[in-house]
């Protein structure tokens, strides 16, 4: 589950740097790279959006497996 974590984590830092871009800028970085509405830009949104609803449901859950393990490791 980690991994999952750390992988919704990055989609999600991608997704806010592109949505600062577009707002500060007006520069889609996806689109950019991936041509406007194109199967993988689409799935690149997608990937953003399902990673920030894993992250408000999941949590509390994240919290206790992360700070479980650094706790145990500080010992």
């Amino acid at each position: 589950m980690r991994t999952l974590d750390v992988i919704t984590t990055i989609l999600l830092i991608i997704g806010g740097l592109n949505w600062g871009l577009v707002g500060l800028f007006e520069f889609d970085l996806v689109a950019a790279l991936f041509g406007t509405m194109s199967m993988f830009s689409r799935l690149v949104y997608v990937l953003v959006g399902l990673s920030a609803i894993y992250q408000a449901v999941a949590y509390k859950a994240m919290q206790r497996r992360w700070c479980s393990r650094v706790a145990v490791g500080a010992r």
